[in-house]
């Protein structure tokens, strides 16, 4: 790659904007179901994947299901994406909103 087009993909790469949203941990096995939000969806997703790997979730009862069914047990689904026009300030506060709503909708457990 010439240096002019890696300067390039680099600047696109900086400016992309993160999908912002809730997702969902299942655990096909168990059916139990986990609940978070994240102001970057594709960052959770590999968090996700890093610390149960490695184990060290910060969510004990997610790591015990982990060390029970493996890693092929689990799958992890965007629930909702919230939209690109909203304030930076709102963000916070829509995002814990849609996580409470998602995990009583399903029944599911909070993340932190």
């Amino acid at each position: 790659m010439d240096p002019a087009a890696r300067k390039e993909a680099i600047k696109q790469y900086k400016e992309r904007k993160p999908c912002r949203g809730a997702f969902a941990v299942r655990c096909t096995a168990s059916g139990r179901i986990w609940v978070g939000a994240s102001p970057n969806l594709d960052a959770a997703r590999n968090s996700f994947g890093f610390a149960l790997s490695h184990g060290s979730h910060y969510d004990r009862s997610l790591q015990e299901e982990l060390q029970a069914h493996g890693e092929d047990g689990f799958t992890f689904e965007v629930l909702e994406e919230l939209k690109d026009d909203i304030l930076p300030m709102e963000v916070s506060g829509l995002l814990k909103e849609a996580k409470v709503c998602w995990a009583e909708r399903l029944g599911a457990i909070t993340l932190l």
